[in-house]
């Protein structure tokens, strides 16, 4: 069955066939634009499909909430589980390859709940950078509808356009908090929730800028893209920097502010062991 999908294109085919040739899916949701356009498409699509979404420190609060809101809002089959990789040694280090860590125990998890297919929300994008969460979704029999579809981030949300699903098509891209942390600082629970904090205030003035809070061994670095950079005025900078030391004093080694450029990835280092 081909159930509302206004504005059929070729990647909506591609896409379609790709899930037309499985049985039962489940989909590792993360609550941003991939994985939410993924299942609102496979939903529509055809039966059969359970949405997990895991709980952490290091997903934010308002990813969880829009996950709800969605499920609620278009019938899913929705499962809130708790991926564990806070109790993983591995993960909490903080290695180069610390996503390895974390999709290993997210799609044990998920297998742990049902024996579904699982499909994650990867796009070609994806491919460019070095991702160890593909790894592990490899050794877990992960399949990426997206890859086999051959479908970009930009296919993505002009899909999501054409689902109907508004602003969200436009929503940031929104890695997990432990991606602020350099590679090497070990992970710390309130550490990412002081990293949200200072996230969120910003995003409610700019809700479609790319905002990046990094704690780093030098200190915390406030990376925005060129819009929302030029649109403060120093008196709120100020404010942001006294905020910022105040959230993070007694959590990091150094809590002063430094405002940057956003760069996709740069707390990741990936020259170390």
């Amino acid at each position: 069955m081909n159930i509302g999908l206004a504005g059929s294109t070729d990647d909506n085919a591609r896409l379609a066939a790709v899930l037309a040739g499985m049985g039962e899916i489940a989909i590792a949701l993360s609550g941003g634009i991939d994985s939410v356009t993924l299942a609102t498409f496979a939903h529509r699509q055809r039966s059969g499909v359970t949405m997990f979404h895991a709980v952490s420190p290091a997903v934010p609060g308002d990813a969880t909430a829009r996950v709800e809101r969605l499920a609620e809002q278009h019938g899913w089959i929705l499962r809130v589980v708790d991926a564990g990789e806070f109790d993983d040694a591995d993960y909490m280090a903080n290695p180069v390859n610390r996503c390895f860590f974390c999709k290993t125990n997210l799609y044990g998890s998920i297998a742990r709940h049902t024996g579904a297919q699982m499909l994650s929300g990867a796009n070609l994008d994806d491919l460019g950078e070095y991702r160890p969460g593909l790894d592990a979704a490899g050794h877990h029999g992960v399949r990426h509808p997206y890859l086999e579809a051959k479908i970009s981030k930009a296919m993505v949300r002009a899909m999501a356009r054409r689902l109907g699903l508004g602003d969200l098509s436009d929503l940031p891209a929104a890695p997990c908090l432990s991606s602020r942390v350099e590679t090497g600082i070990a992970i710390n629970a309130q550490v990412l929730r002081a990293i949200h904090s200072v996230e969120r205030r910003l995003a409610r003035d700019f809700p479609l800028g790319t905002i990046r809070c990094r704690v780093r061994a030098s200190g915390i670095v406030l990376e925005l893209d060129a819009g929302t950079r030029a649109a403060l005025d120093p008196g709120r900078v100020e404010t942001i920097e006294a905020e910022v030391e105040t959230i993070f004093a007694g959590l990091v080694a150094v809590p002063t502010l430094t405002l940057a450029p956003y760069r996709n990835g740069s707390a990741f280092l990936q020259g170390m062991p």
